[in-house]
């Protein structure tokens, strides 16, 4: 396995809180890619030491049965570079919430990141350190955390946020989108991009994303005949997609499907057929490999030209720059 310099960063300590009834990959799912980052550090020098902080000292209990034992207790926490708090309703439980939020508020001026992971921001939020902050956290739970907590500037559809030292994600999976980030702030994009070859990950699903794949968002919202058409548009992106093909695989006549899928979806399917093409471009564009014009024929564009026109329109930003700035290829030189 080759390794990645470190340029001598000092080590920096992670820590991630445990208690009862949280969701346990909102923990693991972290501290995999801390730990990963550590393990192939340059000459068997270590990036990372990450450490699990239980509410007390004893073993905690996943909401799904996975006994943890953490390292020790948040009394005896030892001084931190990085803080991840996880979700899991054993967070909403007053006693324990009193105890994390008390204990973090207490500690927040001596840590330098402060992340919450899917409804770990109930162990933050109540410390009003994200008041006035932009914050996200799952789909499911942003209604109420915004009632809860009214100061915050909930954007519910991100994947993760940063505003200065704090960073909260949607959840689950999200929790490693952010902490690649994290990786990547610390020892540059290539670190990143090993950690996530590693763990047979997306390197970058960008911040701004929303919580959905537009596919998974038009199967959520959509009859069986639609959630059908959906799966189906995705994996045919570079076949017909028409408005008459479309038609003739659903079942009906044009003027149906474009009644009511903007009904249901408030788009016209031709500028979704766009929207999923342009996503599928942005992550064959960051995987590297192939040219332009090979991107945009793979994905169902009719002419480079056009695909550069939609691409820019779309994230404000060129084929070409996109590729530079996230692309795996640059980020492996």
């Amino acid at each position: 396995m080759g390794h990645i310099g470190i340029n001598n960063m000092s080590r920096k300590r992670i820590g991630f809180l445990g208690f009862d009834n949280l969701t346990a990959l909102d923990l693991v799912g972290p501290l995999d890619v801390f730990s990963t980052a550590r393990d192939l550090g340059a000459g068997g020098a270590q990036a990372y030491e990450t450490v699990v902080i239980g509410v007390t000292g004893r073993p905690f209990t996943s909401d799904a049965g996975l006994v943890l034992k953490p390292a020790c207790s948040l009394s005896a926490a030892p001084q931190l570079d990085t803080l991840i708090i996880p979700g899991g309703h054993g967070l909403r439980e007053p006693r324990t919430n009193e105890r994390v939020s008390s204990w973090v508020k207490s500690r927040a001026g001596r840590i330098r990141r402060i992340a919450s992971v899917c409804t770990g921001i109930y162990g933050l939020a109540p410390t009003g350190l994200l008041d006035g902050r932009r914050v996200t956290t799952h789909w499911k739970y942003a209604s109420a955390v915004s009632r809860a907590f009214p100061r915050l500037k909930m954007e519910p559809d991100a994947l993760f946020i940063r505003d200065g030292g704090f960073y909260t994600a949607a959840g689950v999976t999200s929790g490693i989108d952010l902490a690649l980030a994290l990786v990547q702030e610390d020892l540059g994009p290539q670190a990143a991009l090993a950690v996530a070859r590693m763990m047979v990950v997306y390197m970058k699903r960008s911040g701004g994303q929303g919580q959905f794949s537009e596919p998974l968002r038009f199967q959520a919202q959509s009859s069986d005949r639609f959630s059908e058409l959906a799966a189906w548009m995705s994996a045919n992106l570079q076949k017909d997609l028409s408005i008459d093909s479309l038609a003739a695989r659903a079942g009906l006549c044009p003027r149906q499907l474009c009644r009511r899928f903007k009904g249901a979806f408030g788009s016209t399917p031709a500028a979704f057929v766009e929207g999923m093409r342009l996503d599928e471009a942005r992550r064959r564009l960051t995987a590297g490999g192939g040219s332009i014009e090979g991107v945009a024929d793979s994905v169902g564009f009719a002419s480079s030209d056009s695909f550069r026109r939609a691409f820019e329109r779309r994230f404000g930003i060129t084929p070409t720059g996109y590729r530079s700035r996230f692309g795996s290829e640059r980020i492996a030189s």
